[in-house]
């Protein structure tokens, strides 16, 4: 399965933007990581094709992960931005049930895509 990722760019504080990650083949979870500089992976949100949602504490209330399955296709909505959520965000897809938290579950990789938000 290959993955690409899209959406990112440069949007102020308090503003949104929509990530979007295309499949090129179903799969059971996709999740949003992202990765700041000097900092490790973290966990952002994933979504299985029943549709159960999982979100990190810091994103809550603010972003929201949904799916067109006849797509595909995966978007991470992103509202609220704030300068800490500055990051190069990867999609990654699984067939295999696990942590769907932990990126060591995830054996599907897509390229960054780099989220800046400015103060």
């Amino acid at each position: 399965v290959q993955l690409q990722a899209s959406g990112g760019g440069l949007v102020q504080a308090g503003g949104s933007l929509r990530l979007s990650c295309a499949a090129s083949g179903q799969t059971y979870a996709t999740a949003w990581f992202r990765q700041a500089p000097g900092k490790e992976r973290e966990f952002v949100a994933t979504i299985t094709l029943s549709l159960d949602t999982s979100y990190a504490d810091s994103v809550k209330g603010r972003f929201t992960i949904s799916s067109d399955n006849a797509k595909n296709t995966v978007y991470l909505q992103m509202n609220s931005l704030k300068p800490e959520d500055t990051a190069v965000y990867y999609c990654a897809a699984t067939n295999v049930w696990g942590r769907l938290q932990e990126d060591g579950s995830y054996y599907y990789w897509g390229q960054g895509t780099q989220v800046t938000v400015s103060s």
